[in-house]
């Protein structure tokens, strides 16, 4: 059935302003998305060529496949995908947590404090600041040749990350940054940004303390 052809009140939008989401079929909740079809196929046609595709791939779906959707202009593949991301984002992946700020992420980092060498560590973020991985780079006396960017940035890269934040401890309890911690801070803000991959913060961790490393 055309959208032309449904009743005022049976249209997606219509039904979705008044009953709500849980009312709509995949279906309709893909044409609410869409919103309207073209002379080369009606938002019906477009929705379900576009369903076949996520049941075929999940959430995998990719700019390249939607553009072979007769009918589904350029302007709306980034809606869609957009859709979907922001689902996997705050549904799907909502047992991880969000860190928006050095104190959340000092909380994952209690286990560094009390080492006896010192731990490198990096936390991979998604675009919403969801952690993805929290992984210890290296263990030894830091220094700017030892955590090199490429060892930094190959999992931050693999995991697709919007952000990075790093961390290492100081077992001697000193809170001032050492001249090879602000070589390291500099030369990894550097690198990210090169990579489109920024470096939020750099956080010293000591048994009592924390501190952003400018």
């Amino acid at each position: 059935m055309k959208m032309h052809d449904r009743r005022p009140d049976d249209r997606p939008r219509e039904k979705l302003a008044r009953y709500g989401t849980a009312r709509l079929s995949d279906l309709e909740l893909l044409m609410a998305v869409i919103g309207s079809g073209n002379r080369q196929a009606d938002v019906g046609k477009i929705a379900r060529e576009v369903l076949k595709i996520l049941r075929q791939k999940g959430g995998d779906v990719l700019y390249d496949d939607l553009r072979s959707v007769v009918g589904l202009g350029e302007a709306k593949i980034p809606v869609i995908l957009a859709s979907l991301e922001l689902a996997q984002r705050y549904l799907l992946d909502s047992d991880q947590p969000i860190i928006d700020s050095p104190e959340k992420a000092v909380e994952l980092l209690a286990d560094i404090r009390d080492k006896k060498q010192e731990y490198f560590v990096c936390l991979t973020l998604d675009g919403a600041n969801r952690l993805i991985a929290k992984r210890v780079v290296t263990i030894g006396t830091l220094t700017a040749s030892l955590v090199h960017p490429r060892e930094v940035f190959a999992d931050a890269i693999a995991d697709r990350a919007a952000s990075i934040i790093v961390a290492h401890n100081h077992p001697s309890g000193s809170m001032r940054p050492s001249q090879a911690d602000i070589e390291t801070t500099n030369r990894l803000k550097r690198a990210g940004e090169l990579l489109g991959i920024p470096l939020i913060s750099h956080l010293l961790i000591t048994k009592q303390s924390s501190r952003v490393i400018d």
